[in-house]
């Protein structure tokens, strides 16, 4: 007869392993329905006490504000430029319109729109066929007058030998002098005439009266033109350099000349219309020498190189002057600062997480920062993001505070789970590797050693089976 033994050492590592798995399966469910419900019985006991909180507030008690994040950021020392800004005018220091000097039809255009001319380069040309015919007019009329101021003086030379031989009366002489004067200013006259259509005939080409940049024509070839002419021919521009004028408030007149003595150039910067563009830089020209009274303000002008033509003729313009440097100044970013009817104000973050509203004194500024000459020191930390629902004494958090804190809470629980698990997994993969590493023998042995079995037992046992078998 057969014989099933029910020895413990007979059972499967594997079947061991699972059973291990299961148990603590069912443990890890039980702790998590465990914390489950606690989490569950103190919400509920916090929401009840929220309630209880809202409803003291309801009736009549002072409701708390939840705990705001904000942004913050040191006082620090800058040195900070003070500037004068204006709104200013190009100007060109030349503006100067072509006109003909005398009356012609256009013969020859010799430039081109936009085109950079120097002084005395030739812009157009007037048909010169009428001058030239002119001149030769007066060149001839010249010539006869000449002809009879030489004849004029010979006969007077003559008259004169007759009288002093006593043989033509002294009236005859004078008379005769008197004709060679008259044809001397008739010929002074021609002389007059022959320049003048010279003149006309130079005029005929119209050069460039300054070096600068010529911009539209206003007339074409074939165009009758006149001095008279409002349009002229083109302008022309001196570009480079090229100034700005504006106007600043009398009440900076007086450091703006102080400043100017004792600095040799006072830097000028000329943004674009929006602000944003620097399109040049230059030196403080000068001031009008009066004021204007309906205004109260006085001109200046500033001069700028303009090598790259930035600046374009009657222009709008940012002017930004550099009046002085505020050295060493307690500066903030600009958006710490806030506005309200006390003034200008910034909120200061106190060691207990609390902010205290402190009115402030502002200074110039830049894009970013803004000195603050009244109300802050150096280190102090104000508020920069999530102010706007700040009062005087509001609790705040600091960026990542709340994060932190949810770590904290969730490190206790959830940690330990994660650990358990971290430890099990790797208590388990070094027993499956120190078993893996052992021999079947030894396997059987450490078995049977476990089971309070002595060696070889198993051995004996499963012999005695094989023999009970052979029997039957």
């Amino acid at each position: 007869m057969v014989e099933y033994s029910e020895d413990p050492v007979e059972r499967s590592p594997h079947a061991r392993r699972n059973a291990f798995i299961v148990i603590g399966v069912l443990i890890v469910i039980a702790i998590l329905a465990w914390a489950v419900t606690r989490s569950g019985s103190s919400g509920a006991a916090q929401g009840g006490k929220a309630g209880a909180s809202a409803g003291r507030g309801g009736a009549g008690g002072r409701s708390s504000r939840p705990t705001a994040t904000v942004g913050i950021a040191k006082v620090t020392t800058v040195d900070m430029p003070e500037t004068l800004s204006a709104i200013g005018t190009v100007q060109p220091i030349v503006a100067a319109t072509v006109r003909s000097q005398i009356s012609g039809n256009i013969f020859t255009i010799n430039f081109t729109e936009g085109q950079m001319v120097q002084k005395g380069q030739t812009l157009a040309q007037i048909d010169p066929r009428p001058y030239r015919i002119a001149l030769a007019q007066a060149q001839a009329n010249e010539a006869k007058d000449q002809a009879q101021l030489n004849l004029a003086r010979v006969t007077l030379k003559r008259y004169q030998t007759l009288l002093s031989q006593d043989s033509i009366a002294r009236q005859d002489v004078d008379t005769q002098a008197a004709t060679a004067k008259q044809y001397e200013a008739t010929v002074a006259a021609d002389r007059a005439q022959v320049n003048s259509a010279k003149l006309n005939l130079q005029y005929t080409t119209i050069p460039a009266p300054v070096s600068g940049k010529v911009g539209l024509r206003q007339v074409d070839i074939g165009n009758y033109v006149t001095p008279g002419d409002s349009a002229g021919i083109v302008v022309i521009t001196q570009t480079t350099p090229i100034d700005v004028a504006f106007s600043l408030p009398q009440v900076d007149l007086q450091r703006m000349l102080a400043e100017r003595k004792n600095a040799d150039g006072l830097p000028v910067v000329a943004k674009d219309q929006g602000g944003q563009v620097e399109l040049a830089k230059g030196n403080f020209l000068t001031f009008d020498n009066q004021i204007d009274a309906t205004t109260g303000t006085v001109k200046a002008k500033a001069r700028f190189p303009n090598p790259d033509g930035k600046l374009f003729p009657n222009q709008f313009v940012n002017v930004t002057l550099l009046a002085d440097t505020l050295r060493n100044a307690p500066a903030v970013p600009v958006t710490a600062v806030r506005h309200g009817a006390q003034g200008d104000f910034v909120f200061v973050l106190q060691d207990d997480h609390t902010v205290k509203l402190a009115v402030v004194k502002l200074g110039p500024a830049d894009q970013t920062r803004v000195a603050i000459l009244q109300g802050l020191t150096v280190g102090q930390t104000v508020v920069t993001e999530g102010a706007d629902n700040l009062d005087d004494g509001s609790k705040v958090s600091l960026p990542g505070e709340n994060q932190r804190q949810r770590q904290k809470k969730s490190t206790g629980f959830f940690g330990w789970i994660a650990g358990l698990f971290g430890g099990g997994s790797s208590n388990a993969d070094q027993a499956g590797a120190h078993a893996n590493a052992a021999q079947p023998g030894d396997a059987a042995q450490n078995g049977a050693q476990a089971d309070g079995q002595p060696a070889g037992t198993g051995k004996k046992h499963r012999r005695k089976q094989q023999d009970n078998g052979g029997g039957q």
